[in-house]
Order: C-alpha cells, then sequence, then structure tokens
C-alpha cells in the first residue's frame, strides 16, 4: 500500500494506536443531543471528552494548571481526539470518508492565570494531521480556557469535518 492510499485506520495502526469504543453515556446521564450530527457533507461533534476503551467517559478531569500540568493536557488532548475519531468512525463507517476538517474548538478548564490552552488542544491538531496528513487534517482552530466544565473535565473539543 501506498502512502497516499494509507486509510485513516491503517495510519492510527501504524501508529500504534487503537480507537475506544463509542461513547457510552452513565447510567442516568441524559443528554439531548448527539454526540455526532451529520447535516449532508458537514459532520459536526459536540464536545467530547475521554473515553476508555470499553467507551465509558474517563475525563480528563481537574484543572489544567494545577491539577494537570501542560504536558499531562497536551497527551490527554490526543486521547480525546481518538474519542472523537471513534464517534465519527461510529457514524460514518469508515474514516477515510473525511476528506477534511474543517475547524477545531478546545475549552480548557483553566487555572487563574494559565495561558497554554493552546498547547493542550495542539495534542488534538497533532494527532488528526498525523492520522490524516497535512491536506486533509489541516483546519481552522480556537482555544480557550474556561472555568469549570460539565462533569469537572480538565477540557471538551468540539469540530466539525466534511465528508464525501
Amino acid at each position: 500500500m501506498t502512502k497516499s492510499m494509507m486509510t485513516p485506520e491503517r495510519k492510527l495502526e501504524e501508529l500504534g494506536l487503537k480507537l475506544p469504543r463509542p461513547t457510552k453515556l452513565p447510567e442516568g446521564l441524559h443528554l439531548p443531543f448527539k454526540f455526532v450530527n451529520i447535516r449532508g457533507e458537514r459532520v459536526l461533534f459536540s464536545g467530547h471528552p475521554k473515553n476508555a476503551m470499553d467507551g465509558s467517559i474517563a475525563g480528563p478531569f481537574g484543572v489544567v494548571g494545577s491539577d494537570l500540568t501542560t504536558e499531562q493536557g497536551y497527551n490527554e488532548a490526543r486521547e480525546v481526539a481518538l474519542s472523537v475519531l471513534a464517534n465519527i468512525k461510529s457514524e460514518i463507517g469508515e474514516l477515510s470518508r473525511i476528506i477534511g476538517w474543517a475547524r477545531v474548538f478546545g475549552m480548557v478548564n483553566s487555572a487563574p492565570g494559565y495561558t497554554d490552552q493552546h498547547i493542550i488542544v495542539n495534542g488534538f491538531s497533532d494527532l488528526v494531521i498525523e492520522v490524516f496528513g497535512q491536506d486533509v487534517g489541516c483546519h481552522a482552530r480556537s482555544a480557550i480556557g474556561v472555568f469549570g466544565l460539565p462533569l469537572g473535565f480538565a477540557m471538551e473539543i468540539e469540530g466539525e469535518v466534511i465528508i464525501n
């Protein structure tokens, strides 16, 4: 298989990465929306935390800049990317249907004065570009610090991809 024919699934395998199962909500948690919303060729993904391999929500929890370091946050954001890919794949079948990453928006639960949110969300962006290549994986992006996220998450990342 030539590099240009490599699928995202094969690239994940080559990188030694495995997708977790799609997100399973904890019993009693009601969310009146979908994690992945398909509208024609647009696939919008809601704010995602990280999944454990069984699909259960696994955080990360806490505050970046006090409970987690920048390096830990960066690594956790890579794991969030794998959860996003798992949920998108569950909805569209094959990740090779993604022909473009349009945008990514990262929210980081931040300690007062913490200003490296962009480095945290680079973990997500770097993984996407590693898996999909620069042409498909390149995206517009914002990263902001927030004072609190649902369920005590340290970060939540949403965005949009284009499919064929």
